[in-house]
């Protein structure tokens, strides 16, 4: 497919009928899937109206569509309000070249990076040599942010996030709350809104006996295994992929995902995304629609009351097609912690909204995201088939500062390798700011900020290596390279709750604008964060509607 091509039919939008005869009837192959494609299909179906019309006026307009906007959207249409979304990726809802939406995590493609000519994969090296390659520029699934001494993974496209991850549904221990959000009252959120949230988004832990015999876990058992061994608790990790989609998948019924390596660049089948979650629901109320490949640019007081918003529409190029003004009552800013944060940035100091404070662009943090791995003895193999999603965890927060994810290296042969990602207590936080020689908003991260967290992982990982007498892999980040301290797929805050935003996210100075996603954050959640993130939202959502609407 040539960009011509990839262009053309990216640019007709959604089809219901395209969506139907192809997700829909292969993710029909079994009951549960086939009503996780109805739900998909309605989601799609948000955006089948077409984008939105230069000269509008909505109600209210949320930009994004992660786990924040999915969660107003709906709790907005379900109070009556009609609602529309903004999201500067696509639909995902065309299956491409091979039949399938998204490209598989051991070959990417011109589906998997967002404008880019050469991938940018958090494992930039395997068995000693540099495993990206050129790609067409293309308005891809997963950005590659760089944001001086950091490079931010986000999900592109109508799901945000949810898209991209490995779907671990992890609520934080009640213990530590405290630290995640001072402001927040722990019996609401862990009585009310954490349940509300892990039951919208469809989570479940792994069965326990299918575990221990999988051939698709023996990394996870590995790592079970090594963390026992040394004392430290290895926890089962909730998660919203579908379980017995993956049962079937190891028994050969139904199309692989997990079991195919799927995750980086998005899952085919059996992950429970937003367009099968929140975002089903909220186009199942008819008050919600979607536009993508659109990119909010401004946000001003109207004069007639309101905001007026400037939207771009872009290509799968990336370059602008169409700018639209229009106008909304409320604005909802969802586009994660560096999109909002960056837009928050501009529109401070570029004087469309110079009531903004000065909080604005404070707190941000990489949720002490840093990678290893540990090469094996040959009697302890991890197994050439490894599901991508990971079930399980090492937690050492109390005594050392580091949970790890036991992680896949979903490559297809035996690489004898144990791969972790923690999440660490690291205190350092960034701050965006606004460079108007260059007219973009900066983060003034710095590399040498990862150094607690390496040091808070090594709590766990040292003392592993001592007792079964092994090392790190040092293969996987470069040459000679051990730790993966460059990224993180955690960006937290930015627009700090009870901050920049009064304690249910209304931002300080204008009456209608709230924030509504992980840049509420200051930081950090101790586990992933994106349960944190929609009980969250769910908490906040509430309050607006019950006072402010």
């Amino acid at each position: 497919m040539n960009d011509t091509t990839m262009h053309n039919k990216a640019s007709r939008g959604v089809s219901r009928r395209r969506f139907i005869t192809g997700t829909g009837s292969i993710l029909g192959a079994v009951t549960l899937s086939a009503r996780t494609a109805s739900a998909q299909e309605q989601a799609v179906a948000a955006a089948a109206a077409g984008p939105i019309a230069p000269g509008a006026h909505v109600a209210a307009l949320v930009i994004g569509t992660g786990y924040g906007g999915s969660v107003a959207a709906l709790r907005l249409a379900q109070a009556g309000v009609d609602v529309h979304m903004i999201e500067m990726g696509m639909a995902w809802d065309t299956p491409g070249t091979d039949g399938k939406i998204f490209a598989n995590t051991t070959s990417p493609d011109y589906r998997s990076f967002w404008l880019r000519t050469r991938t940018k994969q958090p494992l930039s090296n395997f068995l000693g040599f540099p495993i990206d390659k050129d790609v067409p520029r293309y308005t891809g699934i997963l950005d590659a942010e760089e944001m001086g001494g950091i490079i931010v993974y986000q999900g592109r496209g109508v799901g945000g996030g949810s898209l991209v991850n490995g779907g671990m549904a992890v609520t934080p221990k009640r213990e530590n709350f405290a630290a995640v959000l001072p402001s927040v009252n722990a019996d609401e959120m862990y009585g009310t809104y954490y349940p509300r949230a892990n039951a919208a988004l469809g989570v479940s832990t792994i069965d326990p006996a299918w575990f221990d015999t999988t051939e698709a876990y023996q990394y996870a058992r590995v790592g079970r295994k090594h963390a026992q061994r040394s004392g430290f608790p290895f926890v089962f990790v909730p998660d919203v992929y579908d379980w017995d989609y993956m049962k079937q998948e190891a028994l050969g019924t139904v199309p692989k995902s997990a079991l195919a390596g799927e995750i980086l660049y998005g899952n085919n089948y059996g992950k429970k995304s937003l367009q099968k979650t929140y975002l089903a629901q909220a186009a199942a109320t008819g008050r919600v629609t979607i536009s993508p490949l659109h990119k909010v640019t401004s946000v001003a007081p109207a004069s007639s009351g309101g905001y007026t918003v400037v939207i771009d529409q872009i290509n799968t190029n990336g370059d602008t097609t169409t700018t639209k003004t229009v106008t909304a009552d409320r604005v909802f800013f969802a586009a994660g912690s560096v999109g909002t944060s960056k837009l928050l940035v501009k529109l401070k100091a570029t004087g469309a909204l110079p009531g903004l404070n000065s909080e604005i662009g404070q707190g941000w943090g990489d949720n002490g995201n840093v990678m290893c791995g540990r090469a094996n003895h040959l009697w302890d193999p991890t197994g050439a088939l490894q599901s991508s999603i990971p079930c399980g965890g090492i937690d050492n927060w109390a005594a050392g500062g580091a949970f790890a994810e036991v992680a896949p290296l979903p490559t297809g042969i035996e690489t004898f390798a144990s791969f972790y990602l923690s999440i660490t207590k690291n205190p350092n936080r960034a701050q965006f700011t606004w460079n108007a020689a260059t007219g973009k908003a900066e983060l003034n991260w710095q590399t040498a900020w990862k150094q607690p967290s390496i040091d808070m992982a090594k709590s766990i990982f040292d003392k592993i290596n001592a007792t079964e007498g092994t090392i790190y892999r040092t293969d996987l980040f470069g040459v000679y390279k051990i730790w993966g301290d460059h990224l993180t797929y955690h960006p937290l805050g930015g627009a700090v709750l009870n901050k920049a935003t009064d304690n249910y996210g209304r931002l300080h100075g204008y009456s209608g604008l709230y924030v509504i996603d992980g840049s509420l954050i200051p930081g950090n959640t101790s586990v992933n964060p994106f349960v944190t993130i929609t009980a969250l939202a769910e908490r906040n959502i509430e309050k607006i509607i019950a006072t402010d609407l």
